[in-house]
């Protein structure tokens, strides 16, 4: 009667008895990765995907990747053809992160990726996501976090039959089909709105609507500091403006933030420090109600009004916006950085609307299309709680 039994605490009820502990070993043949010489063109833009740890994870089935190899490439490295249905597990820095391969395909030195031999792949698959705290607990390494191959065929699990391992898979499943709807939604309306912008300027230039306005003469530099000790936020690519605590789990602020920078609801912020499609960092509006304060490194300027900010929040929001923008205005700095200076950034132009009914019009257009956006978010948001209740009840 005392006897802890190894079952999970959600179950289906047809099931009963005991679930079996095995090895990852026991389930899977445990593969990794290589990256071929990338100085012989022989070696790569061939037929072979190759995937590296950034393109998993998003969601459970990756077909195509960012770079190909070709087969000698893969003669001559220690990558390795991983079949169809292969779990490609990252092993480094984002170490847990795992997708289902469609096909045939490789991977680069930053994965141990699993082939099943003995275990329903779709119940490996989520089971897998199960033991993230503990890949990262047998990790080990100086430079950055990463686990071996063999650590991994040890970690210790518990399967049950067949039958309600595919019971389970087919669960899962269904929320994450519909967690990839929700993504695919996600990223119309995100096309949608760059669709508009586009679409307005191209317009707006033919018939003489819109104009080159340098920045300088819709934005001010805001000269503000944080005497009043304001919540220190961070920006970000997908969330903007941050409380930095919310989005990174702590504060990276200095002891003493006085000398930091005011941000009020509406201000246009600049951070220079390159984030993954923009080298020279990026620019968003502030959508925080409250005053807020951010790094003395990030811009922080007034637009002459609301609705030109909001525009230019949208414009930035595409890479190559950004990077046409920013680019002229670089200045190699010591040890050859990338600086551009406040007063500087001002010193580009974009075009915009002339008038301000045209302003307003766009203005109102692309907001209402974000508030669908953020809805869409939220509900993508409760199907991503639900199914890691159910990756936490469903297995031990």
């Amino acid at each position: 009667e005392n006897k802890v039994l190894n079952v999970p605490h959600l179950r289906f009820p047809e099931f009963s008895g005991e679930w079996e502990t095995k090895s990852i070993n026991d389930l899977a043949d445990v593969i990794g990765g290589g990256t071929p010489d990338t100085t012989v063109k022989s070696y790569w833009d061939g037929g072979i995907q190759w995937f590296t740890p950034s393109e998993i994870g998003k969601n459970k089935f990756v077909d195509a990747s960012l770079r190909t190899i070709t087969e000698d490439g893969l003669n001559n490295s220690s990558a390795k053809l991983l079949p169809p249905n292969t779990i490609l597990l990252s092993s480094r820095a984002t170490i847990g992160e795992c997708s289902l391969s469609l096909r045939e395909c490789a991977t680069n030195q930053g994965f141990q990726s699993l082939v099943s031999k003995k275990c329903n792949v779709d119940f490996l698959y989520y089971l897998i996501q199960t033991k993230k705290k503990d890949l990262i607990r047998k990790s080990c390494g100086s430079t950055f976090l990463e686990i071996s191959a063999n650590e991994v065929r040890k970690i210790q699990v518990s399967v049950p039959s067949d039958v309600e391992q595919q019971k389970i898979a087919g669960l899962l499943s269904l929320i994450d089909k519909r967690i990839a709807t929700q993504n695919k939604i996600i990223e119309k309306y995100e096309s949608l709105i760059q669709a508009i912008i586009y679409q307005k300027k191209a317009a707006g230039i033919r018939k003489g609507d819109w104009q080159k306005t340098e920045l300088s003469n819709v934005l001010k530099e805001r000269i503000e500091k944080n005497t009043n000790g304001y919540i220190i936020c961070s920006v970000s690519v997908s969330q903007g403006v941050i409380n930095q605590i919310e989005y990174l789990g702590r504060s990276f602020a200095a002891k003493e933030t006085l000398h930091y920078n005011v941000v009020k609801y509406g201000d246009i912020v600049y951070t220079k420090s390159p984030t993954g499609d923009f080298p020279y960092g990026i620019v968003k509006r502030s959508y925080i109600k409250d005053d807020v304060a951010v790094s003395p490194l990030y811009g922080v300027y007034m637009p002459v009004n609301d609705y030109i900010g909001v525009i230019l929040h949208f414009y930035f929001m595409q890479p190559s916006n950004a990077f046409n923008y920013l680019h002229p205005l670089i200045q190699k700095g010591a040890k050859n950085t990338i600086n551009i200076t406040n007063e500087r950034f001002l010193k580009n132009s974009i075009p915009l609307p002339k008038t301000e009914n045209e302003a307003i019009y766009i203005a109102n257009t692309l907001i209402s299309i974000q508030k669908k956006i953020d809805m869409e978010k939220k509900m993508l948001w409760s199907y991503e709680k639900e199914k890691q209740y159910l990756l936490s009840k469903m297995f031990i």
